[in-house]
């Protein structure tokens, strides 16, 4: 996913959080390099988005200098807010001209956290004293999520390099040894060769990176007494780097032979040598030596013999390195997907940070509910929940996977509606580079993601026959292949499946399969609507009250008449309404009790109107849901991003909907 892409994401899904108008990241360019390395004047890209739009580069090169210093952010960890930027900005500087254009007022701001800063992010508003003390938590939040993204994309930039580094040098390696580590094997050759090049010892020289000394990699024999580790390069072999070979008939004759190295050798008998270069994509990276106790051992004609020799044991350090280099490219893949899960599961975090994710209830029927999960979260059975929209089916579905040996690996949640059927395939099984237009690289699918542990289908019933044949040889053969690939892989997760739908309408219309029903529905739990819950309503209303209130303001309580309230209307919406209704109801108290005028409730004894409200008695569910989507529209004057909130749902969700009633 491109950072752009990534961006866009976390800007959709911030909006749930914080109130914006436009978003801003600035990413520094040279955030690879260490501290002591940076430019003191450093330069950065601008990236933004307004309003709903896309996102937008505004430019090359900004750099900390065209920033005010009333503007520049506090030290990391720390968050700037302004309650009117415009009252500081200075339009010398160049950044400081772009905020005003977009017209910004309230400015909340902090860097992007890592080794050394990455960037910075910022959120800005239209309006005057928009954000608040509360506020600082979340942006920190964003800027973990937006560092874990660039540290994403950097990942498989590294990669990518280290992969085109490799092919170029298998294209030059033949199959000529397996071997990855010259060590290992150096006896073998040593033996191998020996009857046409004899030799009591050979060792392997490599020189060092400051081509001052030369360490000794290899060598055939016990190890000598006060063998060191590396010897000092001789003067004439650093500058000489295009020699041939080295030959000396009787190094105690041979006037430059006086050297540690040869002292080294003389204590241990030897007389002649012949050394030949070892190289590596045209550098001399060391010398192979062919040591005798025999006084002209070698001569000029072996040395083509010995270079023959030096070229198999370059190609083994060849393989050593692509060997090394594939193992740091599977780590940067491994740290890529793991980043890649934890920028998903922030993402959600994020988005879900407005949604009630705790258990509670007391009634006969949501005990039930909890039995059931008791029982099958230690199990490793597919389970598929029921009930209308709502009522909590993730809700139970994290809490089974809490409650399972699976718990601490991935929970990853898919929405089957809300993606088309070409990308919700893609999403789940993954693809392989050129599987598709658009598809630059590879990519790993929610099923690999989640491997170890859960994978939470919501809305199955909407998903395609395709897709719908696919995974059933997931939950059948417990394997899948990703698009545009022919490798099988094993499927390790978990499936929980949920939900809104009359599944076995579908089933008699064709749109869904027998066949995929009856494994989803090893274990079904049937999730009761909230009006079928009312011994929880007033539970659930204190503990949206504990929730909501520290971000949305206090709250006195719930008085007796709104209480009655609460518990005659019949909740069409659900747990999901009830917590929405209860978040207007504190904004609206101003620290008082909650009473009924602040309920948005208009039916059985509510006397209040709110968004998205109706009037539900004779109606069917599919026409009650129907007009509180129309309504939501009118309220929110057709914003949909507006109307969704109101909803108390998704964006993919409300166009789930206006798709399915043929609402403009």
């Amino acid at each position: 996913m491109s950072l752009k892409n990534v961006l866009s994401r976390v800007a959709e899904a911030a909006r749930l959080a914080l109130p914006f108008d436009t978003m801003g990241v600035n990413v520094t360019e040279n955030f690879d390099l260490p501290p002591d390395a940076m430019p003191e004047d450093e330069s950065f890209s601008v990236y933004s988005i307004v309003g709903e739009g896309g996102i937008e580069e505004l430019g090359l090169p900004y750099r900390r200098s065209d920033v005010s210093p009333q503007v520049r952010l506090p030290p990391m960890g720390q968050v700037a807010r302004h309650a009117d930027i415009t009252t500081k900005l200075d339009p010398a500087y160049a950044l400081d001209r772009r905020i005003a254009e977009l017209g910004c007022r309230s400015l909340i701001s902090t860097f992007l956290p890592g080794p050394r800063p990455l960037g910075s992010i910022w959120f800005a508003s239209a309006r005057e004293n928009v954000y608040v003390a509360e506020d600082e938590e979340t942006i920190l939040a964003i800027a973990d999520l937006v560092s874990l993204a660039l540290q994403h994309e950097r990942l498989f930039r590294k990669e990518k390099e280290r992969r085109q580094r490799s092919e170029a040098l298998e294209s030059l390696v033949p199959m000529l040894s397996k071997a990855l580590d010259i060590r290992e094997v150096f006896d073998q050759l040593s033996a191998a060769v020996t009857g046409i090049l004899p030799h009591d010892r050979m060792a392997l020289g490599l020189i060092s990176k400051d081509r001052q000394s030369v360490r000794i990699h290899a060598y055939t024999g016990e190890r000598m007494v006060d063998m060191p580790k590396t010897i000092p390069l001789d003067e004439d072999a650093r500058e000489s780097a295009d020699w041939s070979f080295f030959l000396v008939p009787d190094i105690r004759r041979e006037p430059g032979c006086c050297t540690e190295k040869f002292e080294l050798m003389k204590r241990d008998g030897i007389r002649s040598m012949l050394r030949v270069p070892i190289r590596l994509e045209g550098e001399t990276v060391g010398g192979l030596n062919f040591l005798s106790r025999n006084v002209a051992q070698y001569r000029e004609e072996d040395a083509d013999i010995a270079r023959r020799i030096a070229d198999q044991v370059a190609l083994v350090l060849s393989h050593e390195k692509i060997a090394v280099e594939a193992r740091i490219a599977a780590e940067a893949r491994e740290e890529a997907l793991r980043l890649e899960g934890r920028v998903a599961s922030l993402t959600e975090q994020l988005a879900s940070m407005g949604g009630a994710r705790q258990i509670i209830g007391k009634s006969k029927s949501w005990r039930e509910v909890l039995d059931h999960v008791s029982k099958v979260a230690k199990t490793e059975t597919t389970v598929l929940l029921t009930g209308e929209s709502g009522t909590g089916k993730e809700v139970v579905a994290r809490a089974i996977h809490a409650a399972s040996p699976r718990s601490s690996k991935p929970f990853l949640a898919i929405n089957c509606a809300a993606l088309p059927e070409q990308l919700l395939e893609s999403e789940l099984f993954g693809y392989e580079r050129g599987a598709f237009t658009g598809a630059l690289q590879s990519r790993a699918g929610k099923i690999e993601q989640a491997a170890g542990g859960v994978l939470f289908l919501d809305e199955v019933a909407e998903m395609s026959p395709s897709v719908q044949a696919k995974f059933l040889r997931v939950l059948q053969e417990r394997e899948f292949q990703r698009l545009g690939g022919s490798r099988v892989q094993k499927a390790d997760v978990r499936v929980i499946a949920a939900t809104n739908r009359d599944i076995t309408a579908a089933l008699a219309s064709g749109q869904f399969r027998e066949d995929l029903y009856y494994r989803l529905k090893v274990f079904e739990i049937a999730l009761p609507p909230l009006r079928e819950r009312k011994d929880d309503i007033l539970l659930l209303a204190e503990s949206f009250i504990q929730e909501i209130g520290p971000k949305a303001g206090p709250c006195a309580g719930i008085s007796k008449e709104a209480r009655d309230a609460l518990l005659a209307y019949s909740w069409p919406g659900n747990v999901r309404e009830l917590r929405n209704a209860i978040e207007r109801a504190i904004i609206l108290c101003g620290g008082g009790l909650i009473t009924a005028a602040h309920l948005p409730l208009t039916q059985n004894g509510g006397n209040g109107r709110g968004t998205a409200s109706v009037a539900t008695a004779g109606k069917s569910l599919e026409d009650v849901e129907r007009e509180l989507v129309e309504n939501a529209l009118k309220d929110a004057r057709n914003n949909k991003a507006q109307a969704a909130r109101l909803l108390g749902i998704t964006r993919a969700q409300l166009y789930s909907r206006l798709q399915k009633y043929g609402v403009a």
